[in-house]
């Protein structure tokens, strides 16, 4: 089956992938946009994204993509996430001057550059990436920050291990669909809505939860594109498919401005 990814082999993405969906094949891809753009188009069946890290939260980007794109979040998944530095055979860290990673990546390693202040936080497309181009370019003041994996596959050296801020450093990941398929045993759903700017709209919002006796595990808002000033809120609660929920839903759509069900699966 083939799992369409925004990374390099030996990113998290594809450690996320394999490991949600041992036997796969990785279909890599550039940008965040050209995973939805395959999914969408139906070159691929599946897609994995990562979609909130809890030292450096959500990955904005995807949640505006989950937005706007006829997707559907299928299965969570929780994965350790270890950032380790990666130089060319023979560099030693005192001649690193500058870290390439992707800037989630480097956002989970601000101790580390603090404690380093020789070496610039680089931002890249890819963490893999990142080690990939260090090694192809022959940098010899230069690392990447990425997996262990990635130093196995490009066949670079760790010149520091576990260098993330803090060890309990986990990276959410969605499996999605272009369809909607609820697995048997979900018990978790995501959704975003819109609010006009009125006294009192959110807490009427969050009430049709309240009187059901639903919790709400996650709720954050984002800016909305082309419309300063007015944002769309994105929560996860914790139901399924079932009965309290979409009457939930059918209240929350009396009294909001857009209601959109992200995905409902099986809680990691």
């Amino acid at each position: 089956m083939k799992v369409a990814i925004q990374g390099e082999p030996g990113s998290f993405s594809h450690e996320a992938a394999r490991r949600m969906l041992p036997g796969c094949t990785i279909v890599p891809c550039a940008r965040s946009a050209e995973v939805f753009d395959r999914l969408e188009a139906g070159k691929v069946p599946i897609a994995v994204i990562p979609i909130e890290n809890t030292l450096a939260g959500t990955v904005t980007e995807h949640a505006d993509l989950l937005l706007a794109r006829n997707v559907f979040i299928q299965r969570e998944f929780n994965f350790r996430i270890v950032h380790n530095l990666i130089a060319a055979p023979g560099v030693k860290q005192s001649e690193v001057r500058r870290a390439f990673s992707h800037p989630v990546a480097l956002d989970q390693c601000r101790d580390f550059f603090c404690n380093n202040p020789a070496i610039e936080a680089t931002p890249f497309y890819d963490t893999a990436g990142s080690v990939k181009h260090v090694i192809a370019s022959g940098l010899r003041d230069a690392a990447g920050i990425a997996s262990r994996h990635a130093a196995s596959v490009y066949q670079g050296r760790i010149l520091a291990a576990g260098i993330e801020d803090d060890k309990r450093n986990f990276t959410r990941f969605f499996l999605l669909r272009k369809k909607k398929r609820v697995l048997p045993g979900a018990n978790k759903t995501s959704i975003a809505f819109g609010l006009k700017n009125i006294p009192g709209a959110l807490h009427r919002a969050l009430g049709v939860f309240t009187e059901r006796d639903i919790s709400l595990s996650k709720i954050e808002s984002r800016p909305i594109r082309g419309r300063p000033w007015e944002y769309v809120f994105y929560a996860d609660f914790l139901r399924g498919d079932d009965r309290l929920a979409k009457g939930a839903l059918l209240q929350l759509k009396a009294v909001a401005d857009m209601v959109k069900v992200l995905g409902v699966y099986p809680a990691a």
